[in-house]
């Protein structure tokens, strides 16, 4: 065998073996499994291990990097949230779009997301940002991108993180049924393409940012949700966060 081609072969046998070590929760493990050798997923994690070497700095930690899928199992998700990229300041991140932990200032698109809350469902405004109670919940607050470097918005669009994410949003589509997916923004909305519209209910409504100049007000999503989620079975979301 061409020496080139035997330590490619190496080289990739290597990376397949890293991939299956992702820590990832086991049913989403189970229904992601056939993603994890694929190449670009291979390509992603060494992309991740070679920056990781070279002491770039990366957020969410790497512990975090799946947490919204340790926080909501598969089995659990009612409600999708869907969001573009990590927080790419120093904390903030982890691994919960929106969220942010204790002790962190709250973001402009979560305060805005809260008075909206407020206006629908009563919703009593935290003096945090820290959604994991959500993600209790089954609300599946899923970023489009896992990963971002330190103060570089949208660095890793094209790694191959939505490759991953649409399969992680067309395996829900494909596998459950009347789950509540809440689209903010074109970026979300541009997902809906994924979704079989047949089973599942979509929400669509401006993004939450400021840039947006208070569009996402009134959309009451939170309320609708709930009753979508009524109407198919299920229990609602308690979205009370204090």
């Amino acid at each position: 065998m061409n020496a080139n081609i035997l330590n490619f072969s190496i080289f990739h046998q290597r990376l397949i073996l890293k991939a299956n070590q992702i820590k990832i929760e086991e049913s989403w493990k189970n229904v992601l499994s056939s993603e994890f050798d694929k190449p670009y997923f291979l390509e992603l994690v060494h992309f991740l291990k070679s920056e990781k070497k070279k002491g770039t700095k990366i957020y969410p930690p790497g512990g975090l990097i799946f947490n919204a899928f340790k926080l909501t199992p598969f089995d659990k998700v009612k409600v999708v949230i869907i969001g573009q990229d990590p927080y790419h300041n120093p904390d903030e991140a982890m691994g919960l779009c929106f969220s942010v932990p204790e002790g962190i200032r709250v973001p402009p698109s979560l305060k805005n997301i809260y008075k909206e809350m407020h206006e629908d469902i009563g919703f009593e405004i935290p003096n945090h940002g820290n959604l994991t109670s959500w993600a209790n919940e089954g609300v599946f607050l899923l970023n489009a991108m896992l990963t971002v470097e330190h103060k570089k918005a949208g660095s890793h669009k094209s790694m191959g993180w939505q490759k991953f994410t649409d399969a992680v949003i067309k395996n829900i589509s494909d596998l459950k049924s009347n789950v509540v997916f809440l689209l903010w923004g074109k970026f979300a909305q541009g997902k809906q393409v994924l979704i079989d519209e047949g089973k599942h209910y979509v929400l669509s409504a401006a993004h939450p940012s400021p840039l947006a100049r208070g569009a996402f007000f009134g959309n009451k999503h939170f309320s609708r949700c709930n009753e979508l989620l009524r109407k198919s079975g299920q229990e609602e979301i308690n979205w009370r966060l204090i």
